[in-house]
């Protein structure tokens, strides 16, 4: 697997390669974050996943990301400040798969690159803390769902961690999109969420999914 790996910092760089490098089944390709340099380095060595740091640089930061945006759907992996709620949600609307704080160990940040590589959506439980705090106040802390999901309620909803949308989950198993819709409302309704990112925020909270 190529892994770019992209940082400001030339230290930070050389210290997330280092990582990369020790897992034998990936390639660590080093990469400024500069927005023109992450396209060029994208463009000419094609990676497989991407792992980069985003440090709190106000626009900057947005730049980065919309430099990554529209390169296949390539897994992205970031290190940042998880208590910042909205950068988070910011990361997970533009399609980041893994969210780690900046202090995150090599064996979270290996594992973080290789789901993410697969698919899964890799949030830190710093990550999730952070994000639950843009729900209602009424809705933080509740020890379960106000009414249990079913079965396949529970399966959409990992199907929705990854990323899925309604016509790759219908697919997957084998129902119609109009079923996956009314699955979906009931999960919000279940939950009190009313996006995606929040169902599978609390769902991860309460232990029905795992990312």
């Amino acid at each position: 697997m190529r892994v770019l790996v992209a940082a400001t910092n030339p230290i930070v760089r050389a210290g997330l390669e280092s990582i990369v490098r020790t897992n034998p089944d990936m390639l660590a390709i080093g990469s400024s974050a500069d927005p023109a340099t992450l396209a060029a380095a994208i463009a000419t060595h094609n990676p497989d996943a991407i792992l980069i740091e985003l440090i709190p640089e106000g626009e900057s930061a947005i730049e980065k990301l919309d430099a990554l945006a529209g390169v296949g759907g390539l897994p992205i992996a970031t290190l940042t400040d998880t208590e910042d709620r909205d950068r988070l949600s910011e990361l997970l609307r533009s399609g980041v798969k893994a969210i780690l704080p900046r202090s995150a160990s090599a064996e979270e940040i290996l594992q973080a690159v290789e789901a993410a590589a697969t698919g899964l959506v890799v949030l830190h439980p710093e990550a999730i803390d952070s994000l639950l705090t843009l729900l209602p106040t009424s809705e933080r802390g509740m020890e379960a769902p106000l009414q249990a999901l079913t079965s396949r309620e529970i399966e959409v909803l990992g199907m929705l961690a990854e990323g899925l949308g309604n016509k790759a989950i219908a697919k997957r198993l084998g129902i119609s999109e109009h079923t996956v819709k009314f699955h979906v409302s009931s999960i919000f309704s279940k939950l009190n969420t009313s996006s995606r990112t929040e169902a599978v925020t609390v769902g991860a909270r309460q232990g029905l999914i795992m990312l």
